[in-house]
């Protein structure tokens, strides 16, 4: 609590508030002092009014969860085309979840723009081996039991899909987790691959939308941004219509190019910064997925 509300507060302008219970004397009135802050926030809040800015404003966080073996044929590989037009428009993308790069990190630090850029990533991988082992796990059993229905057998199968979702840009910085994002272009945000945790940072970091590639039909949204869900099978899409966003089944389906899905999960990004509901929006999602990192053991 000291390093949210002393010196290295959240916040110095005062908008951000904190209180307890026992200072302010019982629960009730700890109701009635939050209300009337609320009400206060709420009035400079109706000041901010909405004004046209160019798509190099965008942050898009990129997810994977719930992945099947459709993941790195159709959905990742589309949005890291949709990534790679973003980013020649000024835009910025952040691909994260460093356990599920696990053996395809070559793939990136070849891409960076500087050797100290790659070797950052080489600095959090084996950061990632020590974490697992001294908790006595191993970061070459990373697929989840639904991964593995799904049709994904081990950690590269995993990974290769994984970072198909950065598309062909340099990358231009590494950033630890919930460090601000400072260069634009296409970059790399350290974290775990627990998605929820891994979108705080992401939004933390100045995400401002979510993009979601999902095969088992994952419905969680991302307060406080919008969370656009893309399905990697049409089966998926057509059973769960009502929470996903983009089909991309129809790569395998239908024959549609990657740079043609690319370029239609780009205008979602573009409407729904320009204020259209996602369908995780629409059925309220989002509000219990702030979940921080915690780090090491919890007593």
């Amino acid at each position: 609590m000291p390093d949210l509300i002393g010196k290295g507060r959240l916040r110095g302008d005062g908008a951000f508030r904190y209180m307890t219970i026992q200072q302010t004397g019982g629960t009730r009135k700890t109701v009635e002092k939050g209300v009337a802050i609320l009400r206060e926030m709420a009035q400079a809040a109706s000041l901010a009014v909405r004004q046209p800015v160019g798509i190099e404003r965008l942050v898009v966080g990129m997810q994977c969860g719930g992945s099947d073996g459709y993941s790195g044929i159709t959905a990742n590989p589309a949005l890291g085309a949709a990534s790679d037009l973003l980013v020649a428009h000024g835009g910025t993308t952040i691909l994260s979840e460093t356990p599920e790069i696990y053996g395809a990190e070559h793939l990136l630090t070849r891409r960076a723009v500087t050797p100290e850029v790659g070797a950052k990533i080489v600095e959090r991988i084996r950061w990632w081996e020590d974490y697992t082992a001294r908790w006595g796990g191993e970061m070459d059993n990373n697929p989840s039991p639904g991964n593995k229905k799904g049709g994904l057998t081990t950690i590269l199968e995993k990974s290769l899909g994984a970072v198909a979702k950065g598309g062909t840009a340099p990358l231009t910085q590494v950033y630890k987790f919930a460090e601000p994002i400072t260069e634009r272009g296409f970059v790399y945000m350290d974290s775990p691959g627990y998605d929820p945790a891994s979108v705080t940072g992401q939004i933390a970091s100045g995400a401002n939308l979510i993009a979601f590639t999902t095969g088992r039909g994952s419905v969680s949204g991302y307060k406080p941004v919008p969370c656009i869900k893309l399905a990697t099978n049409s089966e998926m899409y057509a059973r769960m219509s009502e929470d996903m966003d983009i089909d991309c089944g129809d790569i395998v389906t239908q024959g549609v190019g990657l740079e043609e899905k690319g370029r239609e999960i780009l205008e979602v990004f573009i409407a729904t910064a320009s204020g259209k509901a996602t369908k995780s929006e629409a059925l309220g999602f989002g509000g219990a997925e702030f979940v921080p990192w915690a780090m090491g053991a919890v007593m």
